[in-house]
């Protein structure tokens, strides 16, 4: 390998909003993140539903009458 051309890593500290916090090894020092895999739905097993601006009632106004007819 060429000397000089890769950068600098550091022990970096993730910060998680659910409050979990681990180490890696990175190029930035602190790295902030919304979500890990302490509280992600796919490796919890929980699901959320969050509604954005009312867009699930949305979706079922808009197909929900479909499937009644169909039925």
């Amino acid at each position: 390998m060429k000397k000089g051309i890769h950068p600098r890593t550091y022990e970096a500290k993730i910060h998680c909003a659910c409050g979990n916090e681990f180490s890696v090894e990175s190029t930035k020092k602190n790295i902030n993140v919304e979500i890990c895999s302490n509280c992600h739905p796919f490796f919890t097993g929980k699901q959320k539903l969050v509604d954005t601006a009312g867009r699930v009632e949305k979706f079922y106004r808009k197909y929900g009458e479909a499937e009644k007819k169909q039925s």
